[in-house]
């Protein structure tokens, strides 16, 4: 009997001391398993998080680009398909300059250029000039040309070349660009409002101001 309860107390001995270093080892246990979410919580989180301001560099730019069509032919998607009168026409601000052009007799001409920059003035830049001149010039087919013509450069410029630039047209004038970011203006008095448009065999930045030959 004495053995007996010798032999049952050093059980109890020992089990007593296995059991702080089996509730430790579970406790530890625990602890990793919670450690581990909250890593892969992380890890997420920094996975998902975008890389802000990140662009191509290469997109449309511009306040006047947000009234161009979201899809179709007018957008900056079917516009880049079309050569560029075809795409202008296709720009509902553009519909005057569209008329100038086929009044001129300009469409195949632009049409079959290739690599060109076209500074592409809006209705709105048309209706600063008073109507009485602006039905003058629209009668008069060889100053018509001459004033179309100037707002077409032989090269396709990006936006960096218009930062300090100084352009011969297919009229055979200058036109001088500057500015940075998205804000750029030509020869000191037109806006460019929607920048870097892609067509088919042209860049094309939408002006504010009719831009006339000197």
């Amino acid at each position: 009997m004495n053995s007996l309860k010798i032999r049952r107390t050093a059980i109890a001995v020992a089990a007593a001391a296995v059991l702080p270093f089996s509730l430790a080892a579970c406790s530890d246990s625990d602890s990793d398993t919670k450690a581990a979410p909250a890593a892969g919580d992380q890890a997420t989180t920094g996975e998902s998080t975008p890389a802000d301001g990140t662009t191509t560099g290469d997109q449309p730019f511009g306040a006047a680009c947000a009234g161009v069509p979201k899809e179709g032919a007018g957008s900056f998607d079917g516009m880049a398909k079309d050569p560029v009168a075809t795409a202008a026409s296709n720009n509902p601000a553009l519909s005057t300059l569209v008329a100038a052009v086929k009044q001129a007799g300009l469409v195949d001409t632009l049409n079959n250029a290739q690599d060109i920059t076209v500074f592409a003035p809006t209705n709105d830049a048309f209706a600063k000039i008073p109507k009485a001149d602006l039905d003058k010039v629209l009668a008069d087919k060889a100053t018509l040309t001459k004033i179309l013509t100037y707002h077409v450069v032989g090269q396709k410029l990006t936006p960096k070349q218009l930062e300090n630039g100084s352009f011969e047209t297919l009229q055979k004038g200058k036109v001088n660009t500057m500015g940075s970011g998205e804000a750029y203006k030509v020869n000191d008095t037109s806006n460019v409002v929607c920048g870097n448009v892609k067509t088919a065999n042209a860049n094309v930045y939408i002006v504010d101001t009719v831009l006339m030959p000197k």
